[in-house]
């Protein structure tokens, strides 16, 4: 599956954006860490603040490809298959 990108309002980085139901145009940042790599208290890792926030999908990406694009060839023998 392929994924649009487009950059993050908080670190602009260029980030993966899954399309949110019902609404053709948004589409959600993915979850990511801060480039900084911040941590908490307990030394876990913090997300980016503009991580799961839903922002404009770029014109012209606003559909999934799923899977590998089937190219057809025919058989070198295809026509004395007729």
């Amino acid at each position: 599956m392929k994924l649009p990108r487009v950059e993050c309002p908080s670190c602009t980085r260029s980030i993966a954006a899954g399309m949110v139901a019902g609404r053709l145009s948004k589409g959600r940042i993915w979850r990511h860490d801060a480039p900084d790599a911040r941590r908490d208290a307990d030394g876990h890792l913090l997300s980016c603040a503009g991580s799961l926030k839903i922002v404009d999908l770029p014109y012209g990406q606003m559909e999934i490809e799923i899977g590998e694009p089937e190219t057809e060839t025919a058989p070198a023998d295809a026509m004395a298959l007729f």
